[in-house]
């Protein structure tokens, strides 16, 4: 399922083909936890869909190297 965030750090508008249902997505957004209505999913697409964030953009805004 296509889902576009927007971005909690940089503002983008960001979209990410995610292995989701719709029935999933709506049992999540009222409440329920994310791990428990997504067990499967990365980290990574747990993250953009709490945040909007992409990989790409932790890494550019998160990481400890200078």
């Amino acid at each position: 399922m296509q889902i576009m965030m927007r971005s909690m750090v940089s503002g983008k508008h960001n979209t990410r083909d995610i292995p989701i249902t719709q029935t999933q997505f709506n049992m999540w957004k009222p409440g329920v936890l994310i791990q428990d209505v997504f067990p499967d999913l990365s980290a990574d697409d747990r993250e953009f869909l709490m945040t909007g964030i992409t990989p790409e953009e932790w890494d550019e805004h998160f990481s400890e190297e200078d």
